[in-house]
């Protein structure tokens, strides 16, 4: 019967603006969703009944059009969409969010996941974990010296919480200040007369131990004076008290001119291995270079101070930081940081292709493409300390929320009116 036509596409419109309604509901549903991408349904004819074929012209008349009558609607796809989601701050370090469109990679129960949801947080093992979940946050970590390997094999990103810096021997002393151009030639007396200045600093071994290490200058002529590396009396960690000795000349403008000395030779009893430091006054000129940032000597006060040395003792990881290249930097107490892992993004040529699989994953299909394992900073960076939101848009979703209303409304219409016209050709036998 023709009029069954419209009753089936009726039921058609009802079936699928129901679908749509459950997508709506769904993306609803997952407002406040850490990193929910909302979906939408989209709809396309059925195929259509011919009644009547396209005619070609022939002679003089004029050609025909095809007489066909549509047989309803159906959902042509439900699509994932990947728009940015807002992004908010926690406060919490192993809070990561993606700006831009790659996934991290997470492993649960043995299989690889891809998520845009970053909320981990450290175990008892000191995996880095989604903490409702259990899954692994996949990436690189780096050896003893702070640096990632190559290539594109991930690995669960785990922090030894017990991890040290190792203590490091110090190697170079920089100083800085001024020897007074008008003291008198030093006189060893007695009593000593004379220009001498003394300066301290503390220096360390391969074991971490402190050293106090002293330099005493003396003026032994115009522009000259000698310099002296000494260990306190009787030495709590060398086997010399005198460790070095030199000298330093300065040119007539009271720029550096020539030293001599360094290194010098540390011979710990602690067990450290001996040491060589290089004293530094400066780069010497021949000529005034204008601006100097090392020893000099002028008319000022005698005051020479280290201003760096490079030697620390061991410390222990207090804080782990996250940077915009996904870089793990632990900060110990020594006040030193290193890299200790970094975490990996992967991208794909079609994100709408990837299968939901709950629980904020995604899983590879056919159709999304095999993923690329890149570096987070490349076309994708992580915020630390924020986490995306939902990009599901209330406002948006309503305004389907009556379309899909309305289309439903309109369907049932078509099927009581459908029904009244199958009643009315019921009626005419009477």
């Amino acid at each position: 019967m023709a009029f069954l036509r419209s009753l089936f596409s009726g039921v058609s419109g009802l079936r699928n603006h129901q679908t749509m309604m459950d997508v709506i509901g769904n993306n609803i549903a997952n407002v406040n969703t850490t990193a929910f991408k909302g979906g939408r349904a989209t709809f396309s004819e059925l195929y259509a009944q011919t009644l009547r074929g396209a005619g070609r012209p022939v002679g003089t008349n004029g050609g025909t059009d095809p007489l066909q009558v549509g047989l309803g609607m159906a959902v042509n796809s439900l699509d994932t969409l990947f728009s940015q989601g807002n992004i908010e701050t926690t406060g919490n370090a192993t809070d990561l969010a993606i700006q831009g469109n790659a996934f991290f990679v997470v492993k649960k129960e043995g299989q690889t996941l891809y998520t845009r949801a970053g909320r981990f947080d450290l175990d008892t093992t000191g995996k880095l974990v989604n903490p409702g979940t259990g899954a692994v946050l996949q990436g690189k970590m780096a050896d003893a010296t702070g640096t990632i390997p190559s290539g594109t094999t991930l690995e669960d990103i785990a922090i030894n919480k017990d991890i040290k810096s190792p203590a490091k021997a110090t190697t170079s002393i920089k100083f800085a200040g001024n020897l007074d151009s008008s003291a008198a030639v030093y006189n060893a007396g007695p009593p000593p007369t004379g220009g001498i200045s003394n300066s301290s600093v503390t220096v360390f071994d391969s074991l971490g131990n402190k050293v106090q290490l002293t330099l005493a200058f003396t003026k032994t002529g115009p522009n000259a004076w000698n310099w002296n590396a000494s260990i306190p009396d009787p030495p709590p960690a060398t086997t010399s008290t005198n460790v070095g000795t030199g000298t330093v000349t300065f040119n007539n403008d009271g720029t550096l001119q020539t030293m001599t000395g360094s290194p010098i030779a540390i011979t710990p009893t602690s067990g450290a291995g001996p040491m060589s430091v290089a004293i530094d006054f400066g780069t010497p000129s021949a000529t005034a270079p204008g601006v100097f940032s090392g020893v000099t000597q002028t008319s000022n006060a005698s005051i020479v101070t280290a201003r760096e040395q490079d030697g620390y003792t061991s410390g222990s990881l207090t804080n782990i930081s996250i940077d915009a290249g996904g870089r793990i930097i632990g900060t110990f107490t020594n006040d030193t940081v290193q890299t200790l892992g970094q975490v990996m993004l992967a991208e794909f040529n079609n994100p709408g292709g990837l299968i939901r699989s709950g629980e904020n994953t995604y899983n590879v299909s056919g159709n999304s493409g095999t993923p690329g394992i890149v570096n987070a900073g490349e076309t994708s960076k992580i915020m630390a300390g924020a986490l995306e939101q939902s990009n599901v848009d209330l406002a948006d979703e309503f305004t389907k929320m009556i379309t899909a209303q309305r289309g439903f409304q309109a369907n049932a219409r078509v099927i009581t009116t459908s029904d009244e016209f199958l009643q009315e050709v019921v009626n005419l036998k009477r």
